[in-house]
C-alpha cells in the first residue's frame, strides 16, 4: 500500500475507462486502437468521479503557492480552513471513503487533514492527485454484483460501495464550491468556469 492507503502498482481503472468515456482509445500513430470494457455499473458512475476531479484538481491548481494560506475573514467564516487545509481535507476523504469500499483502515482525523505530511503547494497537489486516482481505481472496480456491498466505518458509518461513492462525489464536489469562493476573491476564475478559450 501507498502512503495515505493508495494500492501501487496498479493502472487506474478510470484512467483506462476515460478510454470508456468515448468509450473507445484509438492511438493515432500506426492505426493502432484499443478497449476497454468496464461493468456498466462503473461505466455509470466514473464519468461524474472524472468530472470533480478535472475541475476539484484544475481548481486548486490555479491558486498561486503564495495564497495557498488564504481563509476568508469578511462575513461569517470564523473557524474555516484554509485553501490549504481544505485541499488536504478532500485529498484525506478521498482515501477515507475509498478504503471504507475496499475494506481497509482509513486515514484517522481527516477532519482535521489527516496524518498525510503534505504541506506546501507542490506536496498538496501531488497528494489530491494521488487521492483522486485511487477513488477512481476504486469507482472502476464498481459491478453489478458488488455495487450494494455493505460498507463500515468512522466516514460512512453503515452504508454501500454506491453510497460512498455518492458520498465522494457529493463531498469533494461540495468544498469545490466552497474553493472557487476561495478563488474569486483572490481575483481569479476557475479554469471549469472560464469562457472557452481563455485556458
Amino acid at each position: 500500500m501507498g502512503e495515505g492507503g493508495c494500492p501501487t502498482g496498479r493502472m487506474s481503472r478510470l484512467r483506462a475507462a476515460l478510454l470508456v468515456a468515448g468509450l473507445t482509445c484509438v492511438a493515432t500513430t500506426g492505426g493502432l486502437s484499443a478497449q476497454v470494457d468496464l461493468d456498466p455499473m462503473a461505466a455509470n458512475l466514473v464519468p461524474a468521479m472524472a468530472f470533480i476531479q478535472r475541475s476539484f484538481v484544475s481548481l486548486a491548481d490555479a491558486m498561486p503557492a503564495e495564497r495557498y494560506g488564504f481563509r476568508p475573514v469578511d462575513g461569517q467564516f470564523d473557524g474555516t480552513r484554509t485553501f490549504a487545509e481544505q485541499v488536504k481535507h478532500v485529498a484525506c476523504s478521498n482515501f477515507a471513503f475509498f478504503n471504507e469500499v475496499e475494506g481497509n483502515e482509513p486515514p484517522a482525523g481527516c477532519d482535521k487533514g489527516g496524518p498525510h505530511p503534505a504541506d506546501t503547494k507542490a506536496e498538496l497537489m501531488a497528494y489530491l492527485r494521488e487521492s483522486f486516482d485511487y477513488a477512481q481505481d476504486v469507482v472502476g472496480a464498481t459491478t453489478s454484483a458488488n455495487v450494494l456491498e455493505p460498507t463500515n466505518g468512522p466516514y460512512g458509518g453503515q452504508s454501500t460501495r454506491l453510497k460512498m461513492t455518492t458520498l465522494a462525489i457529493w463531498h469533494a464536489s461540495d468544498h469545490y464550491g466552497q474553493l472557487v469562493v476561495y478563488l474569486r476573491m483572490n481575483g481569479l476564475v476557475p479554469p471549469a468556469s472560464r469562457p472557452p478559450g481563455k485556458g
